[in-house]
């Protein structure tokens, strides 16, 4: 179907510290895409620099045809990219439905003085957002929580709000870090069908997981980093059976196929 996302040798530095080492990456348009590693791997430091938090210090990332090396968040993500972050970030005492719309903020063209004088112009972008936060609630199943308190949710419905939230972007692409932390089985269960039933309907998936068996189940390509290098790219089955995989999860000693499910 084409590359969507894709990286080339990218590399990132703190002063002495590699972080990222010339990591090559291609996630194909409509892939469920994982990214695995140990503690310290590097994982988060890539999403950084893939959604425009980091520059890289060497090497491109190339999104939709675009080189956007370098390009801040808010320009990657008009250009079609979204993502999430391991630590929730909802506003706890707002409504689901209010999380939604402040999630269409770069899609209005209202300014301060708009919202103090109630111009047409902010009428206008107020009902768009609010029918298409609606929109999107209903897209994701979760209308019924629309007016309530965002912190008054279980933890798997506030990352399911954060992900819709995300959603308002119009993305083609989502990245999602660490979306099962702290989940249980049944929410982490849950979760996995969503993110399956988001990518059936046309969205683009990216995510990083400590959750072994929540990526083998959900992924069809995975790339797993260690101490900032990638060690290995391919389907689950390519992954469980890499012995470098097995070394840099459980050490020497780990017979292949025995250690990841």
């Amino acid at each position: 179907m084409g590359t969507l996302l894709e990286t080339q040798n990218v590399c990132k530095y703190f002063g002495g510290l590699k972080a990222v080492e010339n990591v090559d990456m291609k996630v194909e348009k409509g892939d469920i895409f994982g990214i695995i590693g140990p503690n310290g791997a590097g994982k988060t430091t890539f999403f950084n620099i893939c959604s425009g938090f980091y520059a890289p210090t060497h090497g491109k990332i190339i999104f939709n045809n675009n080189d956007i090396s370098g390009v801040s968040p808010d320009k990657i993500a008009r250009l079609g990219m979204a993502r999430t972050f391991q630590n929730i970030q909802l506003f706890k005492y707002m409504s689901v439905l209010d999380n939604v719309k402040t999630g269409f903020h770069i899609k209005t063209e209202s300014t301060m003085t708009d919202a103090i004088l109630h111009t047409n112009r902010y009428k206008k972008d107020k009902e768009y957002v609010n029918e298409k936060s609606i929109e999107v609630l209903k897209k994701v199943g979760l209308s019924k929580y629309a007016e309530t308190k965002a912190g008054n949710l279980a933890y798997g419905i506030q990352r399911k709000v954060e992900i819709a939230r995300a959603l308002a972007l119009d993305p083609t692409i989502i990245l999602l870090d660490e979306p099962a932390a702290g989940m249980n089985p049944n929410e982490t269960d849950s979760l996995r069908e969503f993110i399956k039933q988001l990518n059936e309907d046309g969205y683009t998936i990216v995510v990083i997981e400590h959750d072994m068996k929540f990526v083998m189940r959900s992924c069809n390509q995975i790339l797993v980093l260690s101490f900032g290098q990638k060690i290995c790219e391919g389907t689950p089955e390519i992954v469980k059976a890499d012995e470098q995989v097995h070394q840099a999860y459980f050490g020497k000693g780990i017979i292949a196929g025995k250690g990841l499910q």
